[in-house]
């Protein structure tokens, strides 16, 4: 029998659950692994831990009553959200949900290869070094942030895997009180259920190019991928291009990596501010910790916020 998740696969065989010490862990069978050993489960994937508190705050389990000054909204299918609010520099207070989350942002393109994880990597821990809760997502098959998460003994944020159809169903599930999502999404052209039900999630999709002609080439396919997921969304979400392992550190006013932001503007895209040079500091980052501070990074998470607080 074939289900949602593929011939020969149950769904506990694959779910993932986030864990109390903010680690990454699958579901497997009748236990949860992660960082801090192993987790008994009730059997229906939840821990029990979970159920306790819940009944203890008087709800339902699944079903925590908003806290005070929080406000409900509802979402999806039904589906309901918290709406926190939190003071800003000037003293005034600010939602820190725009639509479904505080901060959704997720990492789009037609391609591989192009830097969509290991900037999803790094703006989590950006946004982390800026004092936000990030949830990470890695909805793409190959479960690269995930298992980069494993490699470096964990994150500072809880990671999990969702490569699947419905995964604008089930983030806020594991959402919480994390004031910031980043989805990585695999390739729009062999994975495009997924891909598309994650640009339905998030706020803002970011494609990352690099500057060079062929990869430019391949841009025009993406407006109308972007086009058919505007039309599935309740609010039209943001979009922008990051311009990727570029030629210098710093913009400049000639040369391929401006002669690409002004070919990209041309086509109708947004291009932010912000750009990630080449550098041996992200390329050979996969596997190891890492500290965003001082990096490109954090202009980029500066800038999204930004981009946040304007949208509001």
């Amino acid at each position: 029998m074939r289900g949602a998740f593929g011939p020969d696969r149950s769904r506990a065989a694959v779910c993932p659950r986030l864990l109390p010490d903010g680690g990454s862990a699958r579901l497997r069978g009748s236990v949860v692994a992660g960082p801090s050993g192993v987790v008994g489960t009730n059997g229906r994937g939840r821990m029990p831990a979970s159920e306790g508190q819940e009944k203890a705050a008087g709800g339902a389990p699944g079903r925590p009553r908003p806290q005070p000054g929080v406000r409900r909204f509802s979402l999806l299918a039904g589906e309901t959200r918290d709406h926190a609010v939190v003071p800003t520099e000037a003293g005034r207070l600010r939602p820190l949900l725009s639509f479904l989350v505080p901060l959704s942002c997720a990492f789009v393109n037609l391609k591989p290869g192009v830097g969509k994880t290991t900037s999803a990597v790094w703006l989590a821990h950006a946004l982390h070094e800026s004092g936000m809760s990030p949830l990470l997502v890695d909805g793409d098959p190959a479960a690269s942030a995930l298992r980069w998460s494993e490699l470096a003994h964990g994150f500072p944020f809880p990671v999990i895997a969702l490569p699947v159809g419905d995964v604008h169903r089930r983030v806020n599930d594991f959402l919480g009180d994390r004031q910031a999502v980043v989805l990585d999404a695999p390739q729009l052209e062999d994975h495009p259920r997924i891909a598309r039900s994650i640009m339905r999630y998030a706020d803002e999709w970011i494609v990352p190019v690099t500057p060079a002609p062929i990869e430019l080439d391949r841009m025009a396919p993406i407006l109308g991928e972007m086009a058919d997921v505007q039309s599935l969304r309740a609010e039209p979400a943001r979009s922008a291009v990051l311009l990727n392992r570029t030629n210098r550190p710093d913009a400049t006013r000639t040369g391929p990596d401006a002669d690409a932001r002004e070919a990209l503007t041309e086509r109708g895209f947004e291009v932010l501010d912000t750009h990630i040079a080449r550098l041996d500091l992200y390329a050979q980052s996969f596997g190891n910790p890492v500290q965003a501070k001082g990096s490109a990074y954090m202009d980029f998470a500066e800038e999204l916020i930004k981009r946040q607080d304007d949208e509001a």
